[in-house]
């Protein structure tokens, strides 16, 4: 059995650690409140607008003059993962690091001379890649310290240009889709070239007719741009609003396991404490006994 010392020093310890894990909790769920607010607010009106960017890459003739819809026979890929800055979230990390393993898994060894490249948002992805020796174009670690539409603009042109100037066929996001705050879906996003709705596909005949005004092209222009900025704000919010929850999540779990581990703990203690009386109170009277003998 453990001393006394021993265990009040667990004790202390577990306490301490408990009060960390706890204001961690809070603090996430004060940040969460805004970025599910946010997420939430942004989901319908980003869906609407991918639902007719579809539509229209489905239903325009020449619309592929654009360049965001043509399908290309290469196989290099982008990918932009999205990962969190700090740990103490769960498996959020590891399942974004798996799912990116499973797809770079065909390309073979990583490297510069592969097909496959990564910009990373967040710094465990970006450190866990480097170290694997992943082509890392870009990484934007400090995108959550300032999340606005401005800033993930500036990668969504990005990305933009270089599927424009053919440097990849296809780009894609890996990134946890917010539910709630116990709930975040792993997902595996296209986000270019353009793909029509699943329910069209094949079928020309339930392709919408739309009139133009101005002309198709001066609006396509404008438009397509400014709806694939707000895909790209829409997964970074996705994203952050997911790690605010699995790490509230997370701590409440290990704030819980602090409180059974101590109810152990002073239990532990206190069957220490008795034997250490007992064993007083054995040695008194049993010198007792010896000076009453003698």
């Amino acid at each position: 059995m453990a001393s006394l010392k021993e265990v009040r020093t667990r004790i202390m310890s577990v306490k301490s650690t408990q009060q960390i894990t706890s204001a961690m909790k809070m603090v996430a769920a004060s940040k969460l409140r805004k970025a599910q607010t946010g997420i939430l607010q942004l989901r319908p009106f980003a869906q609407k607008q991918k639902e007719m960017l579809q539509e229209l890459s489905a239903g325009t003739d020449g619309f592929e003059s654009g360049g965001f819809t043509a399908a290309r026979n290469g196989n290099r890929l982008l990918l932009v993962v999205l990962s969190s800055n700090r740990g103490l979230c769960g498996a959020f990390n590891s399942n974004v690091i798996k799912q990116v393993n499973t797809i770079a898994a065909p390309y073979g060894k990583p490297g510069k001379s592969s097909d496959l490249a990564l910009i990373t948002i967040g710094r465990k992805a970006t450190e866990y890649f480097q170290r694997q020796n992943f082509n890392i174009l870009s990484s934007h670690d400090n995108l959550y310290d300032d999340l606005t539409f401005s800033n993930t603009s500036a990668i969504a042109e990005t990305l933009m240009q270089l599927f424009l100037e053919g440097k990849f066929d296809k780009i894609q996001f890996v990134y946890h889709q917010f539910k709630n705050a116990v709930t975040q879906k792993l997902i595996t996003e296209q986000f270019l070239p353009i793909e029509p709705p699943a329910e069209v596909k094949g079928n020309a005949a339930m392709i919408p007719d739309y009139i133009f005004d101005p002309s198709k092209e001066e609006i396509l222009v404008n438009l397509v741009p400014g709806i694939l900025k707000t895909q790209v704000y829409k997964a970074v919010l996705d994203s952050w609003a997911s790690e605010l929850g699995a790490r509230m999540t997370a701590m409440s779990q290990a704030t819980d396991n602090a409180s059974e581990l101590l109810k152990e703990l002073k239990l532990t203690y206190n069957n220490a404490r008795q034997a250490a009386i007992t064993k007083e109170i054995l040695e008194i009277v049993g010198g007792a006994e010896a000076l009453k003998n003698s």
